[in-house]
């Protein structure tokens, strides 16, 4: 024979040997579990399709499919709880189990949104005139600006502010002639008017030069100065020179962007995390490489309809301008919102209606359901108010199989509770008629 005829020979014996020691294993095994199970009474045996229906012997279902038989749990049953799950170590690692410790900790965490730079409402303005007339000449004439306080913005021609001019010098005038009067009821009431077309002159928004002016030279002005009242861009310029205005007609806005709002919105399972003062981060597309820190300053008291959100301000100081409202901006909110509790992994949560349930480890091999109550949530993790204990291990994954073949142990501990009852008193076994029905009785 050649080398390739008798390492052929010698592979298919040590194959065939193998193959006969693992075949006697399994007979000794299969062996052993038989004869296991026969010194075990059933209890009872569940239709496998329909684990409610049950049956106190052996039979098969309506598609020859035979019933399973439940036995007596081993072990005193008053110290497992109803539920309790015993699952051997290769069933886990083919279904994939894998634990997680219950742990104490310090639970933070970060929102991230999208957010709308916007204009501080603290520091923008809307100028109108305080009577109507028409615009001579405007001195600020061009949209993005920077006016300071006191800034000449524009003459307006006003036949009522010519008329008040004309009353404070009568006024004048008149406390001339009668302010030295022996008669001091009289010497009041002219000081009294003149005090008041006076005030109506500063109500109309003349300026303090003007009225210097008027009160000097007694010279009546056709053309009045409107100023800027603050200082800061000019956003819009709502008239033109000629045009007709009245108190409704707006004349400029002005913002000062050298502080600006941003405005963004959070889900609702972020709102407790966040509160006024946390720490924010933006960054902005059309500012590549650079990133603003500012704080949260409010938290509107009202959901989005629409989109079922929470708007929050943030604020941030803009010294060179390049923060430009109505820009998007990607925000990071630094929540300074922190929980010190047991925490698990968030995957270890069953939901099941209303009840949230965990697979806790009792032993190796053993899995119990317990009823938790939730705290916040953060970064996949967690926080347990009841039910785990710190260094508890809890199944964070295959427990959905774990939970089936659970709920089928708290339907036959249900059924076990009450073994006094009689047959038509258990609704959940159903007797049949042997004579229709073949029973496995093996």
């Amino acid at each position: 024979m050649n080398k390739s005829t008798v390492f052929l020979t010698l592979s298919a014996l040590v194959f065939g040997l193998g193959m006969g020691y693992w075949l006697a294993e399994q007979k000794a095994f299969n062996t052993k579990q038989h004869t296991h199970k026969q010194t075990q009474k059933a209890l009872f045996y569940r239709n496998p399709m329909n684990p409610e229906i049950t049956s106190s012997t052996p039979m098969k279902d309506s598609m020859g499919m035979d019933y399973i038989p439940v036995y007596e749990p081993t072990g005193k049953a008053e110290n497992i709880p109803v539920g309790t799950v015993a699952i051997d170590g290769v069933t886990q690692q083919n279904i994939a189990v894998r634990t997680a410790q219950a742990k104490r900790k310090t639970l933070s965490h970060i929102v991230r949104a999208v957010g709308r730079v916007a204009y501080d409402e603290e520091r923008m303005l809307r100028l109108h005139p305080k009577t109507e007339g028409w615009i001579e000449h405007l001195n600020v004439d061009k949209t993005g600006q920077w006016v300071e306080k006191n800034t000449d913005l524009l003459s307006i021609y006003s036949p009522k502010l010519v008329t008040s001019q004309q009353e404070y010098l009568l006024a004048l005038n008149n406390y001339q002639a009668l302010k030295d009067s022996p008669i001091a009821d009289i010497s009041k009431g002219a000081k009294d008017l003149l005090n008041s077309s006076l005030e109506r002159l500063k109500l109309l928004d003349v300026p303090p030069h003007q009225l210097k002016d008027l009160q000097t030279h007694h010279k009546i002005r056709k053309s009045l100065h409107i100023h800027a009242p603050a200082e800061g861009v000019v956003m819009n310029i709502g008239v033109r020179e000629g045009q007709y205005v009245t108190p409704v007609t707006e004349l400029y806005m002005i913002a000062d962007l050298r502080k600006v709002w941003v405005y963004a919105e959070i889900y609702e399972h972020e709102l407790p995390w966040v509160k006024q003062g946390d720490p924010v981060e933006m960054r902005l597309a059309g500012i590549p490489g650079k990133t603003f820190t500012g704080r949260l300053t409010y938290i509107y008291p009202y959901a989005e309809p629409k989109t079922r959100t929470i708007k929050v301000r943030l604020a941030f100081d803009n010294p060179k301008f390049l923060l430009k409202p109505d820009m998007f901006a990607e925000v990071t909110i630094y929540a300074s919102q922190q929980v010190n509790a047991v925490v698990i992994p968030a995957e270890a949560v069953l939901h099941s209606g209303s009840r949230k349930k965990v697979f806790v480890v009792r032993e190796a091999g053993k899995f119990e359901p317990r009823t938790v109550k939730l705290g916040m949530a953060s970064n996949n993790e967690v926080a347990i108010l009841e039910g785990i204990q710190i260094d508890e291990f809890v199944v964070t994954s295959g427990q959905f199989l774990i939970d089936s073949e659970s709920k089928l142990h708290e339907a036959a501990a249900k059924m076990l509770d009450s073994p006094s009852q009689s047959a038509h008193q258990r609704p959940a076994i159903v007797e049949h008629d042997h004579s229709m029905h073949g029973a496995n009785h093996d």
